[in-house]
C-alpha cells in the first residue's frame, strides 16, 4: 500500500474504535453474562481490540507517521 492509502486505513480503523467505544445500543439493557452486565464485557472486548490495532499500528511502522525523526534525534 502508498503511504497514503495506508494513512486513510489507520485514521478510519482509528475512527471507528473512536465511534464504538461507547455502546449506545446497549443503554437500557440489563443482559448479564458470567455475572457481569454486557455493555461491561462490550468494553474489555473493546479495549482488547483496541490494544491489538494500537500494536499493530506500532509495529507496522505506523508510529512514526507525521513525526520529523531527525528532528527527534536533534533534540
Amino acid at each position: 500500500m502508498t503511504r497514503d492509502r495506508t494513512d486513510v486505513v489507520w485514521i478510519l480503523v482509528f475512527a471507528v474504535l473512536v465511534a464504538f467505544a461507547i455502546p449506545w445500543f446497549l443503554w437500557g439493557d440489563a443482559t448479564v453474562v458470567a455475572g457481569l452486565p454486557l455493555w461491561l464485557w462490550w468494553h474489555v472486548g473493546w479495549m482488547a481490540l483496541a490494544s491489538v490495532a494500537f500494536a499493530v499500528f506500532a509495529h507496522t511502522g505506523g508510529w512514526d507517521r507525521g513525526v520529523d525523526a531527525e528532528v527527534i534525534r536533534r533534540g
